[in-house]
This record gives C-alpha cells, sequence and structure tokens, in this order.
C-alpha cells in the first residue's frame, strides 16, 4: 500500500523572503528579590520570589521556578505573570 505525503509548509521562495527576521513574544520584566531555594525531582529548578516591574500587574511579587543559575537582583523576563508556581513544602507523606 503507498501512502502519499501531504505537505502544509509554505514553499522555500516564501521561507526566503522571511530569512533574518525574528519575531519576539511578549514578555514583562521582573527582579528577583530572594532565592527560596531548589526544587523539582532532582533539585535542577531553583524557586524564587520576584517582583514585576512592568506591564498590567506592576509591583506585583511572584514565585516563580527558574532553570540555570540565578542569583538576587538578576531581571527575568516573564511570558505571563498570572500563574506562580506552588510553594515549598518541607516534608512529603
Amino acid at each position: 500500500m503507498a501512502y502519499e505525503r501531504t505537505d502544509n509548509r509554505k514553499s522555500k521562495k516564501g521561507a526566503e523572503q522571511q530569512k533574518g527576521v525574528v519575531n519576539f513574544s511578549i514578555a514583562f520584566p521582573s527582579k528577583v528579590e530572594e532565592v527560596i531555594g531548589r526544587t523539582g525531582t532532582r533539585g535542577e529548578a531553583i524557586q524564587v520570589r520576584c517582583k514585576v516591574l512592568e506591564g498590567r500587574d506592576t509591583n506585583k511579587i511572584l514565585r516563580r521556578n527558574v532553570k540555570g543559575p540565578i542569583r538576587v537582583g538578576d531581571i527575568l523576563m516573564l511570558r505571563e505573570t498570572e500563574i506562580e508556581a506552588h510553594r515549598m513544602t518541607s516534608g512529603r507523606r
């Protein structure tokens, strides 16, 4: 049985016209106020408290999980400022 491939991608001409164009998503800067601790199953993420500097939620303090090196005073670019990370707990069942 032969299968026919359907290709919904644009032609190569369209891709050449877009060469060199970079599209960024909207993000809001926030400053790291406090490093709370490591989280994740292997400790790969760091939970921080950060203060939103611009946008609708200016001056709102959020708890977020960050992957990679981070320290107090760094600026994070957040795509959304409504969702907050779960609070770290000291023990499990």
